[in-house]
């Protein structure tokens, strides 16, 4: 499993300094599902090369992707989680927050997970067995403290409509941030600087952390507290497993 994480490093920084070496480039920008909703041909390009990468080097495994419709269940074998660009619109925006994510499963279970975010030179990785580190600084477990010392983060569709009681539950903490990326939130969570991220997540967004976040003391759930399904859009949680009850009580009053 070691040269198998290592190979992912290799690939994972391969993939940023692609980007970085493309910033400029003309962007052919499409939209998805909605307006806000952009894939690029960077986004295109990053994914193709990982793909390619993984099934040279290990033909057996599968990949389960956002781009492209590839979807191998990450219950069933070997599978690699991959979001190429998480974050395109600030990719998009101002060439800045946005992250390459990969994740890989043996039979449901995740081995490791990596976030590197591509501008900073920081890379995220470990999991399962490995410790997590940033680039080579070990990142230590959550510890506890009261929630007015802490920062929160979340989407601004949620807190415009105060939907699961965000808006309330940030009034308590020390105050509510907004990113635009899973990978850069997520990040900044395993880093210690963020107590919880809150957003509808698909699972190429919450795959990686969800690995690591279990090694320093995380939980990656859906919205109501149950285990995500790894299969399609959910309202997604990472939040320590220390405040999973306090921060529970939040949710329920503002989902009742």
């Amino acid at each position: 499993m070691k040269n198998k994480l290592e190979f992912a490093k290799q690939i994972v920084l391969e993939a940023g300094e692609y980007i970085r070496q493309h910033l400029d480039d003309s962007l052919k920008i499409m939209r998805k599902t909605g307006p806000t909703d952009l894939v690029t041909q960077m986004d295109q390009q990053v994914q193709k090369d990982l793909v390619e990468k993984i099934t040279r080097r290990y033909p057996t495994d599968q990949i389960f992707a956002e781009e492209d419709g590839l979807r191998s269940p990450i219950s069933e074998g070997s599978v690699w989680v991959i979001d190429p660009i998480d974050g395109t619109n600030n990719f998009v925006a101002q060439k800045e927050d946005f992250a390459v994510m990969v994740a890989y499963f043996e039979e449901g279970q995740g081995q490791f997970g990596l976030i590197y975010d591509v501008m900073r030179d920081q890379l995220f990785y470990g999991g399962g067995e490995f410790p997590v580190y940033r680039n080579e600084v070990e990142l230590t477990p959550f510890v506890d403290r009261p929630l007015d010392t802490l920062l929160m983060t979340s989407n601004v569709g949620m807190l415009e409509k105060n939907e699961w009681g965000m808006v309330d539950l940030g009034m308590k903490c020390l105050g509510i941030r907004v990113y635009g990326s899973a990978g850069i939130s997520f990040s900044k969570i395993l880093s210690g600087g963020i107590l919880a991220y809150f957003s509808y997540l698909w699972p190429w967004d919450y795959a990686a952390a969800a690995i690591m976040g279990e090694r320093l003391g995380y939980t990656v759930l859906n919205l109501n507290g149950d285990q995500p399904n790894y299969q399609t859009i959910e309202p997604i949680m990472m939040v320590p497993k220390a405040k999973l009850s306090e921060i529970q009580t939040y949710l329920k009053k503002g989902r009742n």
